[in-house]
């Protein structure tokens, strides 16, 4: 424990850097931003700045940045998910229930400030679980073989898939064709190309930068473009801002739950802070004396979903950097700008890289810092920049995603491949398809494949060595009751629906 803290003591002097506090104090006004701005999110905007952190200069200032942008995406969600109703981010969905009744009531100050500062003191409680918890995963990891990678991969796969929400047989299927782009170009072992239709362009594979920008910040351009309609400002007032006794009463538990149960989830590959603040609001509605309030205005139903939302977002950084695998589509995104620094996470970045791991965790704890200032005192701000026409805002972003893709290679197909996972993405959207899990499964292809044929050379050609090892045959238990659970569930309730009720 007491190495821990040294070493976090370590990440907090490299964040404390002129220029990374600079880079932190960037990330968190723009999560901030993108998180108040209905429809772009910490996904869009992580995708479309990708390439500019090629030209950061140090790998840990741009990993900082883009870190900066998702855990400040969970602050300003909150904002519009209060006063408008609108969730600036997914995660925020839950707290448009009892945080816009709040509003309504004339108590909104209160509400934003529970937000703002429960997601402050679960980013830290997450921060120093995070410091404990990430080099013993680490440690652990070292002991993973191919047949231990193999069955992760499919445990990764098969929780994106059925987590992510929606349909798990879409999720299924979105994650047989990221599987699928994933083996594009020349096998790493037998020289032959696979897939490329002797395109000349994807004979290294389908480079992941651009799929990301394409998919998530064009796709989400063209659907804000067809949205007519957005939501106009709060008329009413802010009111007093900061919360009363009865207030923190009535929120400190709610806090409190919220950080452990957002840590836990945020562990877990595909879970997620969406997941988080859902299973936070429904514990706190079943603890509640007055479970009827909730959905009327109840300022647990804003302490507990904002605080286990802002844990999640931390702790999913823990299978990220010690274990090489992205828990959601942000941390996807993140994945790639770990490897645009030449940064490879997995079990061995705390002994090739400790400044970049112990510099972005401590980073976290000052970044909480700053939004928690940021979010208070301008909240009013905030609320203005929903004044920023749409087509406006898309243009910028549109132009910044060409020529930031350009930039990265000088290639004019990277731009080809923006424009057409652009297209796919919007259709996508169109057919109410999830693209989180195409991308989890476009990343975990080479590593399944990967340790698909290295396990099989260690059991001489068969895969039952995969069965043989204890930590692998648990794994992929594990991840096949969770499969089937999801699908019979999912298969239970289209049967509830389609059998007609008597009478």
């Amino acid at each position: 424990m007491f190495d821990a803290l040294e070493k976090l003591a370590y990440g907090i002097s490299l964040s404390l850097e002129p220029s990374n506090l600079l880079y932190a104090a960037i990330g968190s006004v723009l999560g901030t931003l993108v998180g108040v701005l209905p429809g772009l999110g910490p996904v869009t905007t992580i995708a479309v700045l990708l390439p500019l952190t090629y030209h950061a200069g140090s790998p840990l200032g741009a990993i900082i940045m883009l870190a900066s942008i998702y855990y400040g995406a969970m602050y300003g969600g909150s904002t519009t998910s209060i006063l408008l109703k609108v969730p600036g981010e997914a995660a925020s969905v839950i707290t448009c229930i009892d945080g816009y009744q709040m509003a309504k009531k004339g108590r909104a100050g209160p509400a934003l400030a529970i937000a703002a500062i429960g997601s402050f003191i679960a980013g830290t409680v997450a921060v120093c679980a995070l410091a404990l918890v990430g080099p013993l995963f680490a440690k652990f990891a070292v002991t993973f073989g191919p047949p231990e990678y193999f069955a992760l991969a499919l445990f990764g796969l098969s929780l994106s898939a059925t987590l992510s929400g929606g349909s798990p047989v879409r999720g299924i299927t979105m994650v047989l064709v990221g599987l699928l782009l994933g083996l594009v170009g020349i096998d790493t072992i037998t020289g032959v190309e696979r897939y490329t239709f002797n395109i000349m362009a994807i004979t290294d594979g389908i480079d992941l930068v651009p799929m990301l920008m394409g998919l998530f910040g064009v796709a989400e351009i063209l659907h804000n473009l067809e949205e007519k309609s957005r939501g106009s400002l709060l008329s009413t007032k802010i009111g007093r801002l900061f919360p009363s006794r009865q207030d923190w009463r009535e929120s400190s538990g709610p806090i409190a739950r919220g950080s452990v149960i957002g840590f836990f989830v945020g562990l877990i590959p595909g879970g997620g802070a969406i997941l988080a603040s859902l299973m936070s609001y429904t514990l706190e509605k079943k603890l509640s004396k007055t479970p009827e309030q909730f959905g009327h205005g109840a300022i647990a139903g804003v302490a507990g979903p904002e605080s286990a939302n802002n844990s999640a977002a931390t702790a999913s950084f823990i299978p990220l950097l010690t274990l090489g695998l992205p828990g959601n589509a942000v941390t996807a995104v993140l994945f790639a700008g770990l490897l645009i620094q030449n940064v490879q996470p997995g079990p061995l970045m705390l002994v090739k890289n400790p400044d970049v791991f112990w510099g972005v965790i401590a980073s976290m704890y000052v970044g909480n810092i700053m939004l928690l200032v940021l979010n208070l005192p301008l909240v009013g701000l905030w609320v203005q920049l929903l004044r920023v026409p749409s087509w406006l805002l898309s243009a910028t972003i549109l132009l910044i995603a060409i020529f930031g893709t350009y930039s990265l290679r000088s290639n004019f197909a990277d731009v080809t491949t923006l424009m057409l996972f652009g297209g796919i993405g919007y259709l996508l959207r169109k057919a109410s398809l999830d693209a989180g899990p195409l991308i989890m499964a476009f990343i975990l292809a080479n590593i399944l494949d990967t340790a698909l044929r290295q396990s099989m050379l260690m059991g001489d050609g068969s895969l039952l060595i995969v069965l043989q090892r204890p930590m692998s045959l648990t794994i992929l238990l594990v991840a096949a009751v969770i499969l089937t659970a999801q699908l019979w569930s999912h298969f239970g309730r289209t049967r509830h629906r389609a059998v007609p009720s008597e009478g």
